[in-house]
Order: C-alpha cells, then structure tokens, then sequence
C-alpha cells in the first residue's frame, strides 16, 4: 500500500519536511516528487508560488504488524525478545521468541488471541485487501493444536460409548474448528456449533445417518478404553 501525503514551503526543503510531518515520517524513509518549483515575487510584492512536493511510502502490513506487535510486547513486559515475520500467501506469521515471552500468552492463550486480533485490525489498516494474520509465541500454537486434537479424539470415543451428547465450554473459531476435523476422523460421531459470538461453542453427538452396530465393533472396544475417561469441561 502506498501512503502519500503533499507538502508546501517556500523552499523545496521546507515541504518536504511539510509533507513528513503530515505523515509522521523521517526524510529518509520517504521519497519524494518535486510537483512544483517555488517562485519568488515580483518586486518582493506580486506573484510568487511555494514549492509543492508529493512525499510518498510503501506500507508494508507485515511490517507494521511486528512494529506494533513490539510496542504491545513491551508495554506489556515482556523484554529481551525476537519478532521473526514469515511472508506467506495473502498474509503473515509473526514468531516470537524470548525469555519471558510466555506471560503473554495468557490463560489458554486468551491474552495472545486478543493481541492477534488487535495487531490484526492495524495490519489490515495499511492493506488493500484482507491481510491474514498469525501471531505464535514460542511452540504455543503447536501444543495447543495437539491438545485439542487428542481431545476432539476422546470426546468422539466417549459419545460413542456412552450414547450421550457433550457440550464444550465457548471457544474461539480456531480451536473448534481443530476440534471439528479432529472428531470428523471418528466414524459414527458429528460435532456443530452453536450460540453466538463469545458464547459459540461445540456440540459433540451421535450421527443418527451411522451404522453404530458395525462402528462399535471390536476393532474399536480397544479405543473406547484407550480414549475415553472421565471428561472435564476444562481445555
């Protein structure tokens, strides 16, 4: 994205430095195009035109991204850490790596969901199109998809066994959408969501359309003792 701004002055000099203040930038981060030469009065009284520059910008939403992702870091406390920006399709990775990095993460990365949202909401400020956006702090992301995938697992092991639906406590779309494709693996169980915004949350339940007398079978029984146990509404 380009971002421009025109700057005035009595000399050249004077407006590009109109046009940085407008932008909130330094002379050397800009370019400049001369669009009008300043001319000098006519006895000092008539006529006369200020120079008139075009400073302009290429904005980067990655990199505004991790600018931003580093003066929320740092308000936050985290200190002595690195931002890795990882240019993907369409969008961005952000890894950060540091000492103290973890605090935050946040209960079940709630704390780093919000700071992916709001680094998310600038990014795509300075982008033309949907800028997608993913902030990972050390291997949380990682771990976390794999807790969730083992759940998904054992929760669809424990409905079929016990016949009985469960309902998961609210989530955001990311992690029901691991726990769906998760319980999609086991033959016999659906899962959907239901509620709205900050109270959507997941379903697990029989598939009425499956065979259940063929699906529990004792190929299976060896999973259902594996997978399944007393189950918490605590992720």
């Amino acid at each position: 994205m380009i971002k421009e701004a025109i700057g005035v002055g009595e000399t050249v000099s004077l407006a590009q430095q109109d046009a940085c203040q407008k932008m909130g930038r330094i002379l050397g981060d800009v370019h400049f195009e001369v669009l009008q030469m300043p001319v000098k009065k006519t006895f000092g009284l008539f006529g006369g035109k200020l120079a008139k520059v075009r400073a302009y910008v290429e904005v980067s939403p990655a990199t505004v991204a991790a600018n931003y992702l580093k003066d929320l870091l740092k308000a936050y406390g985290v200190i002595n850490f690195e931002i890795e920006v990882e240019d993907i399709e369409g969008g961005a990775n952000l890894h950060v790596t540091g000492e103290n990095a973890k605090i935050a993460i946040g209960r079940r990365g709630d704390i780093l969901d919000a700071i992916q949202y709001l680094v998310g909401l600038v990014a795509n400020d300075v982008s033309d199109n949907y800028f997608r956006l993913t902030i990972n702090i050390g291997d949380y992301r990682e771990r976390r998809k794999k807790v969730l995938e083992d759940l998904g697992k054992k929760l669809a092991y424990r409905v079929l066994k016990t016949g009985e639906a469960i309902t998961l406590e609210p989530m955001t779309p990311y992690e029901r959408k691991v726990l769906h494709l998760s319980i999609e693996e086991v033959k016999g169980v659906k899962s959907w969501s239901e509620g709205e915004d900050l109270n959507r949350h997941l379903i697990v339940d029989l598939d009425e359309e499956a065979n259940h007398k063929d699906i529990v079978s004792k190929k299976n029984r060896g999973n259902f003792k594996k997978e399944t146990g007393t189950y918490k509404n605590n992720l």
